[in-house]
């Protein structure tokens, strides 16, 4: 009984020792959705319905993060008006997806042009992960620091999509996006929360 709550104390200590390690920057960009995008983000789908379906516990039931960080950090995301700030890992993979935000590797590089995807667990912990994604407004600011740069995105729509569409990963030609992806609703999801954010210039 007390397992679920041990394990998520170790996941947060996780997240701390990776936001403290957050120096590395980014991967690959892509301008159009590619077979590897959509493969990708079929893949985040599933594991973002199958997580969140009875609270994660597929994610509990995992192996305990280890305290040597298995990979650092790409970026921290801050999102003032939830109270954010969760490392970014590179690669949407099951076991980053249990203590951080992930960079979907397909997607664009964060600060360049394209559409870079960031996408986290909801869970039903208030303020763990991507818990309060759906307080964030149009017009919000959401802070990228990757190694000695900072970007800084502007909200500019906010909407719940099926798990298939894949649309919400296309790019606007010559424009700096960032698109956070998150599971909806909260319990029982049956959709996907989708914001996305230009980046000021």
């Amino acid at each position: 009984m007390l397992f679920p709550t041990a394990n998520e104390w170790l996941e947060d200590q996780k997240q701390q020792e990776l936001l403290q390690e957050a120096e590395s920057l980014s991967n690959t960009d892509t301008s159009t959705l590619t077979p590897e995008m959509i493969k990708g983000y079929t893949n985040l789908s599933n594991w973002l319905t199958n997580a969140a379906a009875a609270d994660g516990p597929q994610l509990s039931q995992a192996t305990p993060p280890s305290s040597a960080s298995e990979q650092a950090p790409i970026a921290t995301i801050q999102i003032d008006r939830i109270g954010l700030e969760l490392p970014v890992l590179e690669g949407a993979t099951q076991q980053h997806m249990r203590y951080a935000a992930v960079h979907m590797s397909e997607t664009g590089t964060l600060g360049q042009v394209g559409n870079a995807a960031i996408a986290a667990h909801r869970s039903r912990t208030t303020g763990r992960l991507f818990n309060r994604l759906n307080e964030v407004k149009i017009g919000d600011q959401i802070l990228i620091h990757t190694r000695g740069e900072k970007y800084v995105y502007k909200v500019y729509n906010i909407s719940v999509v099926t798990p298939s569409n894949v649309s919400v990963l296309k790019s606007i030609k010559k424009q700096k996006l960032l698109t956070l992806i998150t599971c909806d609703p909260l319990v029982n999801p049956t959709h996907r929360l989708i914001v996305h954010a230009r980046q000021l210039t």
